[in-house]
């Protein structure tokens, strides 16, 4: 069994704690390469891991042709860079989300693959949710009958990332908790509904907790410490409706609201029955027959989804084929979260 080298750049969270360990359990991949701008934090890793090389910047990696895949686990604002200069090296890239700071952005870095011939995936990892795909399973098979609204909430109490550092400052984020944990819904529902045409979208961002850095009041904070002579220009809260040639969607979000619970979840509205999914969890159906009203959960194996995720990109690699993950795939996220952030900032509904 041919085995593929890979590389890592960026050691921050996400990397750490899925992709570098999702690789090493992969045995159809021997991971060659951790980068990262902070050395120490790429060479404890490495220890970990067992990685034999180690750089400080990417570019000395790409020269090496044995590297054949690549994850980029960087700020945001280096997503499009970076990836294009692995793909224009030839290798094969999976960008983790969201695909660039916008949408056009990541046309370039679709136009990229392209160009190459390689695979370009996006970190996507809820559609390889089993639950995820169970409801997809559902709506393809028309047990929910026409599926005309679908809402989702990503809500939470006070939890905004890392205050004053990279997750708050627009030019290295291209914004907040939209652009954040909105594209993980966002593009759930879209992989649900099989993308349906965007007609029209509305929106409204508000920035409103956390104004005065120092006084922002919170339990804990993951990307943290805060840096409080640091930037907080994003928003906190988001607000939208999408209307599609098929479902309209709502959505509200707040890494930070005046309301001590959090509110993590999706609702496929069906004339037949609706769906209520909790974010990473299961999902209850709701239907009726002969006059009767029926609930019940529905439970699935849990699956690792970044395992998943890692396996399916490797083996979209060796096959070249694209996957669910592709590119292709996952631009109409992309394009509506645009959207929403254009019509926040106009006031006004826009049209795709």
């Amino acid at each position: 069994m041919r085995k593929v080298k890979a590389a890592v750049i960026g050691c921050g969270a996400i990397a750490s704690s899925q992709h570098i360990r999702a690789y090493s359990l992969n045995e159809r991949v021997e991971l060659k390469y951790l980068v990262d701008i902070d050395r120490s934090r790429a060479e404890r890793l490495a220890h970990t891991y067992n990685v034999p090389c180690i750089e400080t910047d990417y570019r000395a990696m790409l020269a090496d042709e044995e590297v054949e895949v690549v994850s980029v686990c960087t700020p945001n604002v280096l997503h499009a860079p970076i990836s294009i200069a692995c793909l224009e090296a030839g290798k094969h890239v999976l960008c983790e989300k969201p695909a660039a700071m916008n949408a056009t952005e990541a046309r370039e870095m679709q136009a990229s693959a392209d160009r190459s011939g390689k695979i370009l995936n996006i970190g996507v990892a809820q559609r390889f949710n089993a639950q995820v795909n169970k409801i997809k399973e559902l709506v393809e098979s028309g047990e929910l009958g026409n599926v005309y609204h679908v809402y989702c909430s990503f809500r939470a109490h006070r939890s905004i990332p890392g205050l004053g550092g990279a997750f708050t400052t627009k030019a290295k984020a291209g914004g907040g908790v939209l652009i954040d944990w909105g594209v993980h819904f966002l593009d759930l529902i879209f992989y649900v509904l099989s993308n349906p045409k965007v007609l029209t979208v509305t929106g409204a961002t508000y920035g409103a907790l956390a104004q005065d850095l120092k006084s922002y009041a919170f339990l804990n904070m993951w990307a943290g410490p805060p840096k409080y002579d640091g930037i907080y220009d994003v928003e906190d809260f988001v607000t939208g409706l999408v209307r599609t040639a098929g479902s309209t969607i709502n959505l509200n979000g707040a890494w930070a609201q005046n309301i001590g619970e959090s509110a993590m979840f999706v609702e496929f509205l069906g004339d037949k029955a609706g769906v209520k999914l909790e974010y990473d969890g299961d999902f209850k159906l709701y239907s009726s027959r002969n006059g009767s009203l029926y609930e019940s959960r529905v439970s699935t194996a849990k699956n690792d989804i970044f395992i998943d995720e890692i396996d399916d990109f490797v083996k979209s690699v060796l096959e070249s084929s694209k996957n669910r993950a592709n590119i292709d795939n996952v631009l109409v996220t992309s394009d509506v979260i645009d959207a929403l952030y254009r019509s926040a900032e106009l006031g006004k509904e826009v049209t795709l």
